[in-house]
């Protein structure tokens, strides 16, 4: 990873885009990120660690580190991506139960600028628990790209369909967005 660059930890979780992270990989260091990836405990088995960890130069992580071990960058901007109905869920509720929780969880009372780009079915999308896990962490600051111009939840069952068109770029837009400083006040 190369230091003095602007910092993205892509955190993934187990959902199908997440076979595709490296897509993700390349087009965040196409824009100049240094990119880390952080993986829930179910999307480790969806993507090859090592080649990710080759391709951005950064080990994917997905434990908390020993005490002496090296230390991820501490990151400008996290894409949450894709984001589960469960990390959602948990997030909001407080629970920080893996690597990925804790991060995210630590990072929404820094302030560190968080977009998620969920990738969930209707059904999920429905519940109550999943609109009010939304609307909490929308309410912390976090940027969550569920609707129009973001992730449209699609129909169960049909999620594999969609992974190839997975729009990784909208979850990088908005981190660049909300990295910009705004104008000053007149």
């Amino acid at each position: 990873m190369t230091p003095g660059r602007r910092v993205l930890t892509i955190v993934a979780c187990g959902a199908g885009p997440a076979t595709a992270i490296g897509t993700c990989v390349k087009l965040a260091q196409d824009r100049g990120w240094a990119v880390q990836v952080v993986a829930t405990p179910a999307a480790l088995d969806f993507f090859d660690q090592q080649a990710i960890a080759d391709q951005s130069g950064s080990p994917v992580r997905s434990q908390y580190a020993k005490p002496g071990a090296p230390r991820s960058r501490v990151p400008d901007a996290i894409l949450v991506a894709p984001a589960t109905y469960n990390t959602t869920c948990k997030w909001a509720h407080g629970i920080s139960d893996t690597y990925a929780l804790g991060v995210l969880a630590e990072a929404t009372g820094l302030g560190v600028p968080i977009v998620v780009l969920p990738f969930v079915n209707t059904a999920l999308a429905s519940r109550a628990p999943f609109r009010r896990s939304v609307e909490s962490l929308r309410a912390e600051g976090v940027k969550i790209l569920l609707g129009p111009g973001g992730f449209q939840p699609h129909p169960p069952r049909t999620g594999e369909g969609l992974i190839d068109s997975y729009p990784w770029h909208l979850g990088l837009d908005e981190a660049e967005r909300m990295l910009v400083p705004a104008p000053p006040s007149p």
